[in-house]
């Protein structure tokens, strides 16, 4: 019986099934879900529609943004479209409309989901609508998630080829948005035939730095949310977790303090002498006595840790104004303001973390077996869980120096990576930093244009729109099991 049904409705199993009213249902809940589900689809196109009549030459946008948001939303109608009348439809049989009429769609014949492609093509002579009491008495069973391995082979592949084409779209349009309206000729001249115009150096000095940075950053962030899910075997740990953005919050409070350091580039170092600093307080506090470093005494460790460099900080912002008002731009995170020289300073740094990471990950899939059963299939853990602490210190403590502490990307997108290539660990790091990269770039999109001319900090936007997604994810999906 599928959970989405049997949450809607359940039946007393001593009910006399003969006396359910089994007739067709009516005009009324027929109406109800075929609104709801076509009200769905239609929702993006039309504020596509509104984005872009606002676009207006005079208004600061121009032909590429008008571009970019209509392709936007013609791509979210259609997955929506397929998400909700293919997939819910069909596997579960029930639509969002349907659920809130009380329907289930369903085959004739042996009274199950009829299945995505059947879904689309809604033959009535094999198809029916019936209410949900009537479906979850008559055993109605929805369609489970295929775990074959050649579905798991193809469900990697696509996503590698979507992932692919996403990220290319994305890094376009990071190029092509900002404040200043470009036309694509603008953008071809300055990218091949640069001549030192100012759409020339908004392209090549400011934008081009910008995504890349993002796009690294995003990796970055990706990939140790991956890792420290995996190492903690925590599904709400992210890099907080550890302590180390405190750490590095707090060597930047101690900069602008001390030495009146109010730059990025003169963040970075510090922050990242931070971050590290508390990686190796909190390893070093979580094997104290001689023991080995587990999930549980890392998690306590790096709580600790991260409360009392927090009261630090705190301390210390609010003795010196001036201090304040310089650490509340860098603690929201932000890739604006950030030049090339700070995209080719942290790339060392990552690009070694992320060999760490992938010498290390096909361990995690002995380890969330659980240490015990780990080390007797001859996984050396204190050698697999050091690998990790420093690839984590390496990934968070770059992206935190060179942009500041971005939230959600590390937590939320391990988990949208393991529904996609399954519980394998070497599928899921490079999944997460692929969508990390995707994930950061959008938001950093979507803050340039919310307030043009001003920006959003990308940091504020993964906010405002991870939140409620992170909380919807593990309402419907339950935490996809480490």
């Amino acid at each position: 019986m599928s959970e989405r049904t049997a949450r809607v409705s359940t039946l007393p199993s001593d009910r006399d099934y003969a006396s359910l009213d089994r007739r067709p249902p009516g005009a009324t809940p027929r109406l109800v879900a075929l609104a709801v589900d076509v009200a769905l689809p239609v929702l993006p196109l039309v504020i596509g529609a509104v984005v872009v009549r606002s676009l207006t030459d005079a208004n600061g946008g121009g032909e590429i943004d008008r571009a970019v948001f209509a392709s936007l939303a013609v791509l979210a109608a259609v997955g929506i479209a397929y998400w909700n009348r293919g997939i819910r439809d069909g596997r579960a049989g029930q639509s969002v409309g349907k659920t809130m009429a009380g329907l289930v769609l369903r085959d004739r014949d042996h009274r199950g989901a009829i299945g995505t492609r059947a879904a689309f093509r809604r033959d009535g002579r094999t198809a029916e609508v019936v209410r949900t009491e009537v479906a979850v008495a008559d055993g109605f069973t929805a369609i489970p998630p295929d775990t074959t391995s050649a579905a798991t082979r193809r469900r990697r592949t696509g996503g590698l080829l979507v992932l692919a084409i996403a990220l290319v779209l994305v890094v376009a349009m990071s190029i092509a948005v900002g404040a200043r309206p470009l036309t694509f000729a603008e953008i071809a001249h300055a990218l091949l035939n640069s001549t030192g115009t100012d759409t020339d150096v908004i392209v090549r000095s400011l934008r081009l730095p910008r995504t890349a940075l993002g796009l690294l950053v995003g990796i970055a962030l990706g990939v140790a949310g991956a890792l420290i899910q995996g190492h903690t075997r925590n599904p709400l740990a992210d890099a907080g977790l550890l302590g180390l953005n405190a750490g590095a919050a707090f060597f930047v409070v101690m900069a602008i303090y001390l030495f009146g350091i109010t730059s990025p580039g003169g963040y970075l170092w510090f922050a990242f002498a931070g971050a590290a600093i508390a990686s190796v307080v909190v390893f070093g506090s979580a094997s104290i006595g001689g023991g080995r470093a587990n999930p549980l005494s890392l998690a306590l460790a790096g709580a600790a840790v991260a409360f009392f460099l927090q009261a630090l900080t705190n301390a210390v912002v609010l003795l010196d104004q001036a201090t304040l008002d310089s650490y509340r731009f860098w603690i929201v995170g932000s890739v604006s303001g950030r030049g090339i020289d700070i995209f080719w300073t942290v790339l060392p740094f990552v690009l070694a973390g992320l060999v760490v990471a992938a010498a290390g990950s096909p361990a995690l899939n002995t380890i969330g077996l659980g240490d015990d059963v780990a080390r007797s299939l001859g996984t050396n853990i204190a050698l697999t869980r050091t690998a990790g602490i420093v690839a984590i210190t390496l990934l968070t403590g770059a992206a935190t120096a060179a942009c500041g502490p971005i939230a959600f990307v590390g937590l939320v997108v391990p988990h949208i990576a393991r529904s996609i290539v399954g519980p394998d660990y070497r599928w899921i790091v490079p999944f997460s930093g692929a969508l990390g990269g995707l994930l950061l770039l959008v938001a950093d999109v979507v803050g340039r244009v919310v307030v043009r001319p001003g920006e959003l900090q990308v940091g504020i936007v993964l906010a405002l729109i991870g939140g409620p997604f992170f909380i919807a994810l593990v309402r419907r999906r339950k935490l996809v099991a480490l």
